[in-house]
């Protein structure tokens, strides 16, 4: 069993500071779950561009409201508190947000918390031995 509590991730290096967001990585490859969580602020104002070539999301919004376009298409998907998208495509996309969006986003496979999205929004597969 293991217990996470968000305010001691706060302030560690499991606390990521992305710039147009923050995640507190509460889940970990490390953790042999086969998915990784995190918890998610997307600051007001913003637009992220992030395509997951090599991993799978789906992000529940618990606060806020912003949008998801997917680029394949061009479509618009308001998102707002209480609805969960999920990028089951490794769907390349920008993310907006109208107000501080919070989510909680799951991964798979699972992240080891050292991921930073590159100039093409992609986290890249990190060994564990470095």
């Amino acid at each position: 069993m293991k217990v996470v509590k968000l305010e001691d991730v706060i302030g560690t290096d499991m606390d990521v500071d992305g710039g147009n967001w923050v995640s507190r990585r509460l889940i970990l490859k490390k953790d042999g779950m086969g998915y990784s969580v995190h918890d998610t602020v997307i600051k007001a104002g913003t637009e992220t561009h992030i395509w997951y070539q090599n991993h799978l999301e789906s992000v529940y919004c618990i606060e806020g409201e912003g949008e998801v376009e997917t680029l394949s298409d061009n479509k618009i998907w308001p998102i707002k508190k209480d609805e969960l998208y999920a990028l089951d495509k490794n769907d390349e996309h920008l993310l907006r947000a109208k107000t501080d969006m919070r989510m909680v986003c799951v991964f798979n496979p699972p992240i080891t918390g050292r991921e930073v999205h590159d100039e093409n929004g992609v986290y890249q597969i990190v060994d564990d031995e470095e």
